[in-house]
């Protein structure tokens, strides 16, 4: 069975400095983590609050999933952090 999005929820975790969002694959939930500096509003302007991090991962939701479904295809894991580096 291929990773699925149901789920519209995403939170934000200060002390690791990123946002966390489930997939499932089947019956198994595999957690996603984004980290700031990909929701950055610029590549040189890094976002400062929780609300702005929510509403970058909002307006990235898409693009986000597409990353995310990527990743785990091609390394399947129980939990997977998407940085900077998996979105070029």
């Amino acid at each position: 069975m291929a990773i699925a999005f149901p789920n519209n929820a995403r939170s934000y975790d200060e002390s690791a400095r990123r946002v966390r969002f489930l997939g499932y694959d089947g019956m198994f939930e595999i957690r996603f983590f984004v980290d700031i500096d990909v929701l950055a509003k610029e590549r040189f302007e890094a976002a400062t609050l929780e609300r702005d991090y929510l509403a970058s991962f909002d307006r990235l939701r898409t693009r986000i999933l597409d990353v995310a479904k990527r990743v785990y295809t091609s390394k399947p894991k129980s939990s997977i952090v998407l940085q900077r580096s998996d979105f070029k």
